[in-house]
């Protein structure tokens, strides 16, 4: 489960309590160190227990102390043995706990969805279910019609169901009452922003849908149903969906920030199907060699291999020089590997899953703090294949001209996203432009090294490209008549739309500081004539100069309001947590949003008219112009409040 909530809050803090925006990445993949080209020749050291324990006591308790993170646990195996299996730090910063990689449960946020496409599946294969069918058939509330198509079980499964992001109630902490399955899925059913089965758009809501669909068609608890039919035959002793979780199970606590002083408490996540799974180390380990074996593990078989084999089928891509999605799963290529698995994020817990068929790995690794966010299991994941199989078969560069490259500059912003809720304003600090340099190679704004340096990406073809100084990729979406409108990167769950010039940051962003600055002029201007009239008398003019008109009481009300807005937005996004997340509980506070913010937009109206009328009137210029700016002001921070849903529906975020 990638989260947006921090990022986004703050993003949104930047925004109100300045002038200014600022960039917030939206469960942006963040881009890999720099890494020279691997000479296919070189030898990697050999895989075995020894070397790992030298490999991982050098690097994860580093991880751990520039990351400001408490713990993690670590599992890799091959060939169905375990090579290592450890923990790393504590699982209680408190009781100085020691994390058991075999007793103590860590929450593996969107791995979770791993064993919820593996439920869809057995119900397939016992008939129940049809990947290929309007999932409104296996529903007791309707998915809203769009675009002329229904919706599909294999379109949940690669993120192509086209839903807008949705997050209210999607992580509570408690004692927040978490909600049902089913009204969760009611209350929160986001808009539709692209057909079904064209453009992937990361979605939590399309899993939840899979695994209430699993719940109705077993009638069994989704929570029962995974421990009945996955984890029991798996013999996954320490695995739960249950939240909080049962007796006798114990969960590493979960920091939120870098102090480490005070665990957030267990993230309830719903749905349970995205993101509430917590498991150990050692469970995770009999997972990934079941579904090496072709779905069996000791007997038990949970799957068959066909239909294993059906899921690790590239199901999405958006070019085939890029990692493609699968049914649920999806690949990370690096040097000559394909891994296959998945990650996953909540607040605090952060961890990596993935599986190299070929070479028969297993390799498991979960953070229990916000520090292990992003760089450290990428890291990870690169310097064990650049240790251990370090052969890799660079494509080599092509040159392509100007007026080739110059169709695919712009500003784009990440196709997981939302339109017609609040949190559309994240999409501001999603944004990303794609310029040329001199060398000819596409440089994204948004994406750097590890040392903050914007990746060089040189062509492989006409529309693929590869980070000069490393491996990963990216590739040029086109429409039916050629126009490039989409980026596609290593992470196939989602893309870069092209943004059109009113929603671009730069014109955004000049016109917000451009409001807000004559905003605070004008009410400057008319507070300093009362405070001046009331304490120096005589000065100024009880009246405006010869030829000149002041604003009239509607504006200056409507100029005051914009400012104390927007001081007071400002005031309390500043004051949220880290951990602060979206719930039904901010619906009273988006409801008087949604007051103030009418009043503010219908006194613009005649603000706007007096700006226009005034230019009819024998007035000195300069008043028309004040009239003209504060009109100007007034308008774009209406369209602002409207377009970006700050004035918008209360129901969701």
């Amino acid at each position: 489960m990638r989260v947006v909530f921090p990022s986004l809050l703050t993003g949104l803090r930047i925004v109100f309590a300045g002038a200014a925006m600022s960039s917030v990445a939206m469960a942006q993949t963040p881009p890999a160190a720099p890494a020279a080209p691997v000479n296919p020749a070189v030898q990697g050291h050999a895989l075995t227990a020894e070397d790992l324990q030298a490999f991982f006591d050098g690097i994860l308790p580093l991880q751990l102390e520039h990351g400001d993170a408490a713990g993690a646990t670590v599992l890799v195996m091959q060939n169905d043995q375990v090579l290592l299996k450890k923990g790393y730090g504590v699982a209680d910063v408190k009781k100085g706990t020691p994390v058991d990689p075999d007793a103590t449960l860590f929450r593996v946020g969107s791995i979770s969805k791993l064993p919820t496409w593996i439920a869809v599946m057995q119900l397939v294969e016992q008939g129940k279910l049809d990947l290929d069918t309007d999932v409104n058939r296996y529903l007791d509330f309707e998915i809203h019609p769009a675009f002329g198509k229904p919706i599909t079980l294999r379109n949940l499964m690669t993120h192509t169901g086209g839903f807008e992001e949705s997050v209210t109630d999607l992580i509570l902490i408690p004692p927040t009452k978490q909600p049902s399955l089913r009204d969760y899925l009611v209350r929160n059913q986001p808009k539709r922003i692209y057909p079904p089965g064209e453009v992937p758009a990361y979605s939590n809501y399309g899993v939840g849908l899979a695994s209430y669909i699993v719940q109705r068609t077993s009638g069994e608890p989704f929570e029962q149903y995974v421990a009945q039919h996955i984890f029991a035959p798996l013999k996954m002793t320490h695995s739960s969906y249950v939240q909080p979780l049962e007796k006798g199970l114990t969960a590493s606590e979960g920091y939120g920030d870098s102090t480490l002083k005070a665990a957030i408490g267990y993230e309830l996540v719903t749905p349970a199907g995205a993101g509430a799974l917590a498991s150990t180390a050692s469970d995770m380990g009999r997972l990934g060699t079941a579904l090496l074996h072709g779905g069996e593990l000791e007997g038990a078989r949970i799957l068959k291999p066909e239909t294993l084999k059906a899921m690790w089928t590239p199901q999405f891509q958006a070019n085939p020089g890029l990692p493609p999605i699968c049914m649920g799963f999806y690949q990370e290529w690096r040097n000559n590997l394909k891994w296959i698995g998945h990650g996953g994020d909540l607040i605090a817990f952060h961890s990596l899953f993935y599986m190299e068929p070929t070479q028969k790995i297993v390799l498991f690794v979960s953070y229990n703090s916000a520090g292990g966010a992003g760089k450290p299991r990428g890291q990870l994941l690169r310097a064990f294949s650049d240790r251990y199989f370090p052969a890799f078969d660079r494509p080599a560069a092509v040159k392509l001209t100007a007026e080739q490259l110059k169709p695919i500059t712009g500003t784009y912003q990440v196709t997981r996203r939302a339109d017609s809720t609040r949190l559309k304003l994240g999409n501001l600090g999603s944004e990303t432009s794609v310029s040329i340099n001199k060398d000819g190679e596409l440089e994204v704004s948004e994406m750097k090294d590890a040392r903050d340096h914007v990746i060089h990406w040189q062509p492989m073809g006409k529309d693929l490209f590869m980070n000069k100084d490393g491996q990963q990729r990216l590739a040029v979406v086109r429409d039916a008549s050629g126009k490039p409108v989409r980026l596609a990167i290593g992470f196939p769950g989602m893309q870069y739309d092209r943004v059109p010039w009113y929603e671009d940051t730069v014109f955004v962003l000049g016109g917000l500081v451009f409001s807000l600055l004559v905003v605070i002029a004008s009410v400057w201007a008319f507070v300093a004539r009362i405070v001046i009239r009331k304490f120096f008398r005589r000065r100024p003019s009880p009246e405006p100069a010869m030829g000149t008109r002041w604003l009239p009481w509607y504006t200056k009300t409507l100029t005051l309001g914009w400012l104390v807005f927007a001081a007071a937005l400002g005031g309390v996004l500043a004051s949220l947590g880290d951990t602060s997340v979206p719930s039904s509980s901010w619906r009273p506070w988006m409801l008087g949003m949604n007051v103030i913010l009418t009043v503010l937009v219908v006194l613009n109206v005649p603000a706007a008219v007096s700006a226009v009328l005034i230019w009819r009137e024998e007035y000195r210029w300069i008043t028309k112009v004040k009239f003209t700016l504060v009109g100007v002001a007034v308008t774009f921070l209406s369209w602002f409040a409207i377009h970006w849903n700050l004035l918008g529906q209360t129901v969701r975020l």
